[in-house]
């Protein structure tokens, strides 16, 4: 996924050379441009803000480009900001996202370029968006908002060492020593295709459930591993499907990190132990 990511920081280091007194022709987002399907229109101008003149050669191509960003969740606006600048609807008059909105999506997506090696892009610096929300798109209502803060979010870190070989009382210790602990299946993609790169396969299966519930785990841990790109690489075989168990904390900020990965092997004996004898354990 760098290699992706690294592509969309060289898109957006670029100046915004778009005018607003050009002349523009409205068409269709093609079938092709999936990082913007189901945004609410159809129809997007061209050029757009980032001024980019062909669908074929520039527009297409390059939304690609965003879509690691978008796949890890960063926020729930993020599709929308990034579609109002390579899509932009195709009304009577120009309509650019808030600087409210940019603000919202760089606080919450910033820190994952920051995990890869890169800052927030100069060319996306939220005091060129206008102020006035009611000429440009806002951001979600403070209600919303509020809620999307207090809902557990993965965090950058180094990846912790699988363990392989363990007795059922380290396991017990690390139950003990952490607030959650899950058993998951992880996949990884054979073939560049839409979907993720890394998976969680099927349904996350509690061991200890600390602050996880009542929250989207499974998407919570999905982007665990799209941000902790190390750790989704070392957690998978292409084509092949493991199991681990993976034990953390929900910080008070409420930042998610895993401290510690066990791997799940067939007929494993310590970890069977360790899960059946968890329920009667006292730390």
């Amino acid at each position: 996924m760098f290699f992706p990511v690294l592509m969309m920081c060289s898109l957006l280091n670029t100046a915004l050379p778009f005018d607003l007194g050009q002349s523009t022709r409205c068409v269709s987002i093609p079938p092709e441009m999936s990082v913007c399907h189901d945004v609410g229109y159809s129809e997007m101008r061209l050029p757009n803000f980032l001024g980019h003149t062909s669908l074929e050669n520039e527009v297409i191509p390059k939304s690609e480009d965003w879509r690691p960003l978008l796949q890890t969740g960063c926020h729930p606006q993020a599709r929308t900001f990034v579609c109002s600048l390579i899509a932009p609807v195709c009304l009577d008059t120009f309509i650019q996202p808030c600087r409210s909105m940019c603000v919202a999506v760089r606080d919450s997506c910033a820190p994952l370029l920051a995990c890869q090696g890169h800052a927030w892009p100069e060319a996306l610096d939220c005091e060129r968006f206008p102020a006035e929300e009611d000429m440009c798109l806002s951001p979600v209502s403070k209600e919303a908002a509020h809620f999307y803060k207090v809902i557990p979010k993965p965090t950058c870190q180094g990846c912790p060492a699988v363990e392989e070989a363990f007795a059922y009382k380290r396991v017990l210790d690390a139950f003990c020593q952490n607030d959650f602990a899950v058993k998951v299946k992880v996949t990884r993609q054979r073939f560049p295709s839409e979907e993720p790169e890394f998976e969680i396969e099927g349904r996350v299966e509690f061991i200890r459930q600390g602050q996880l519930l009542p929250y989207d785990t499974h998407s919570l841990l999905q982007q665990w591993m799209l941000i902790n790109e190390s750790c989704g690489q070392r957690l998978t075989r292409s084509g092949r499907s493991l199991l681990y168990v993976l034990a953390g904390d929900v910080q008070a900020d409420g930042t998610v990190s895993v401290k510690r990965i066990f791997q799940w092997h067939k007929r494993d004996t310590q970890l069977t132990l360790a899960v059946r004898k968890w329920r009667h354990h006292k730390c």
